[in-house]
């Protein structure tokens, strides 16, 4: 059995979970925060990182590399092509999407999500980055319906959960959502998986999650 470790607020963490519940794996979930400095974190995800599994062939860490290990391991109800060249092009938008989108608007989240600040100076630093990584995101995207091509696959497992992070970020900090400034639109996108049990599932848990905590900050 793999237990899914981490918290259901973590965009990361839901990526993970859409992977496994779109292939039919059992998986238990197991609440851990980020940042934790005990061992049995530390040995699972040496930089106390969520989200990580366990198997019983041990823990592994990084998002995209858990992705993969699900595809190779628990090949029915594959998230990628059988295609090589076409599965190297979904894991090329699922690579995008994580480090030259949600890693750069991360900058915003403190400001946006969390009643920090950010530095104009980050701020335009973020908005010339993003304006052209969106750009270029528009060349590798399809959107028809998915963001790969027609079938659900696992850059949709990344997309669904970052883009919308990616939109509100930039419209609460930048006073604009620059996905939609750059003819991305992603609220229609987002729309047509609503009816996805996985969707469902992922975003009553995420609620949730942020309903407990929310009534945990209440009792303090």
């Amino acid at each position: 059995m793999i237990t899914l470790c981490g918290m259901a607020l973590s965009n990361y963490y839901n990526k993970v979970k859409l992977a496994l519940l779109e292939k039919g794996i059992a998986f238990e979930e197991e609440l851990v925060a980020t940042g934790l400095r005990d061992e049995a974190v530390l040995s699972a995800s040496p930089l106390a990182k969520i989200p990580f599994i366990r198997t019983p062939q041990g823990a592994l860490c990084e998002s995209e590399a858990i992705v993969q290990y699900l595809e190779d391991a628990y090949p029915d109800h594959p998230l990628l092509p059988a295609d090589p060249w076409q599965r190297a092009k979904v894991r090329e938008l699922s690579t995008f999407i994580d480090l030259h989108l949600e890693l750069v608007v991360r900058e915003l989240y403190a400001q946006a999500f969390f009643g920090g600040t950010v530095s104009e100076e980050v701020q335009a630093s973020v908005r010339k980055r993003l304006t052209r990584h969106i750009a270029a995101f528009k060349r590798l995207a399809k959107f028809s319906p998915f963001v790969a091509g027609d079938t659900f696959s696992s850059a949709d497992c990344a997309a669904y959960v970052s883009l919308p992070l990616v939109a509100m970020a930039t419209k609460a900090v930048l006073g604009e959502d620059l996905l939609a400034a750059g003819g991305v639109d992603w609220k229609a996108y987002v729309k047509a998986l609503a009816d996805r049990p996985s969707v469902q599932r992922v975003n009553a848990d995420r609620k949730a999650c942020q309903e407990a905590q929310l009534a945990a900050m209440r009792a303090r």
